[in-house]
């Protein structure tokens, strides 16, 4: 009797082998890339859920009850999006919108683009308990999206592609580990520079709450990738420099100018046509900005603008009636700058930084007290080692040494708005730990300066390619 039980669950129609040997392959497939082949033991269940049924995973289909049959039908869909959309965002694709201007005019503000993380290689999850499609906190609950513990290390799945420089890279925002809620630009960090740790800490009607971030819940950003591991990088003069060599030229790359004219206003379609956002454009008050006005060989009597301007729209500019005079905005003009190391000695700026070492894994440095400032979070934070100075001595896990070898691979990250970009410049390095994915192309687009029927979707971005 039992015998001729155990057989029948045997007999199934061919159809029911097909599926089970299709999605035990899938399975089997996706275990190998993943690497972790404790996973296989899971293979006897989907070998039950299509043959032999004895675990009874559709019981409520059976029910004469009206009621139980819809709640189960919806719970059953729901589980399954959920399962098919975690895995689905975690190791292929997910969406990302573009929030500020800091890659303007390449991506603009209001872009949605498809990011493909199969490129790079997907990351294993770091805090596997997570809500999927919440970043890290539930929006109108306001409480956290995910469970600080268990974490686990990093391990990055075989992608399709490496990471090239001039690739443009959705990543984990390397100093949001500590945010403070009501102020998160500019960064913990930089707001403990400015106002001092204690003032920050204390005064939570300012800054609000300080929450923690492990490195896979921080915030996604978006920049070029303008350095990788083992490159030396320097800006001067606003032209990016790598191992001696000028950065390629992209046709959104843009700086900001004063635009000085002979007393014509420029009107709202001659800076539409230009893809100048509205809330790009500064009209200064001569009466509030003559000193500045005059320090930039400008007539204080005269309107004079400031706005970006890319290559094209520069030269547009140039032959606009009424325009008499352009000048690019210097570095700390309109703000002091407050570069990457923070408080350091070597006098860079926005527009003349560096040379700096990008470091690769493997390599040594040799470390000296001038050049410590640079990669003392990278020893210290991201590759978590104890770091000491005493009497002039660098201590790393209580040893004295002369030298640093790295463990990850480390990059550079610039938005094309070039002067109003919070990248690297003013952060450091990315770990190749906090790397997402490439983004693919533009789904949807939304101009933020125009009503629904008139221009809110721009048609002739979709599709975009968003590499370039």
């Amino acid at each position: 009797m039992n015998t001729a039980i155990t057989a029948s669950r045997f007999k199934k129609p061919a159809k029911q082998w097909i599926k089970c040997a299709f999605w035990s392959l899938i399975f089997v497939l996706f275990v190998s890339w993943v690497g972790n082949f404790w996973w296989l033991l899971l293979l006897p269940f989907i070998f039950d859920v299509y043959i032999t049924k004895i675990i009874p995973w559709t019981w409520w289909k059976k029910s004469k009850n009206k009621t139980v049959l819809a709640i189960m039908s919806w719970v059953d869909a729901i589980v399954f999006a959920l399962v098919a959309v975690y895995f689905i965002h975690t190791y292929l694709f997910q969406n990302y919108q573009i929030p500020t201007s800091s890659l303007e005019k390449t991506l603009l503000v209001g872009d949605f683009l498809a990011v493909s993380k199969a490129s790079y290689g997907p990351r294993v999850p770091m805090t596997p308990l997570s809500f999927p499609l919440v970043q890290h906190t539930f929006p109108i609950l306001n409480s956290k999206s995910f469970l600080e513990k268990p974490q686990w290390e990093y391990k990055r799945l075989k992608g399709t592609d490496k990471l090239e420089r001039n690739d443009i890279v959705v990543f984990n925002f390397p100093t949001g580990d500590t945010v403070c809620v009501k102020q998160q630009n500019p960064d913990y960090y930089t707001l403990c520079f400015l106002y001092g740790r204690d003032v920050v800490r204390s005064r939570t009607d300012i800054f609000g709450e300080i929450v923690y971030r492990p490195v896979d819940r921080r915030e996604n950003y978006v920049k070029r990738c303008v350095g990788v591991a083992g490159d030396w990088l320097e800006v001067k003069d606003n032209q990016v420099i790598v191992n001696g060599k000028p950065q390629e030229h992209f046709p959104g790359i843009q700086y900001n100018y004063f635009v000085q004219t002979d007393g014509t206003r420029l009107t709202n379609e001659v800076l539409e046509d230009m893809n100048i956002s509205n809330e790009d454009i500064v009209l200064l008050d001569n009466s509030q900005a003559a000193g500045l006005i005059t320090s930039l060989g400008l007539n204080p009597n005269l309107p004079v603008y400031n706005f970006p301007l890319t290559a094209e729209s520069y030269s547009k500019m140039q032959n606009t009636r009424g325009v008499v005079k352009l000048v690019v905005e210097p570095s700390g003009i309109l703000m002091e700058d407050h570069t990457f190391p923070l408080g350091n000695t070597y006098n860079w700026t926005r527009d003349n930084y560096g040379p700096i070492y990008i470091p690769k894994a493997g390599a040594v440095l040799k470390l000296t007290l001038a050049n410590l400032p640079i990669y003392e979070r990278i020893i210290r934070v991201y590759e978590k080692n104890k770091l000491e100075v005493r009497d002039g001595q660098i201590f790393i896990n209580d040893q004295p040494t002369t030298s640093y070898r790295f463990k990850m691979n480390y990059y550079w990250m610039m938005g094309d708005n070039r002067h109003k970009s919070a990248d690297s410049r003013y952060w450091g390095f990315v770990p190749e730990d906090h790397i997402v994915g490439r983004p693919m192309f533009v789904w949807l687009s939304l101009n933020k300066d125009k009503s629904l029927f008139n221009g809110k979707i721009r048609f002739d971005r979709f599709f975009k390619n968003a590499e370039r």
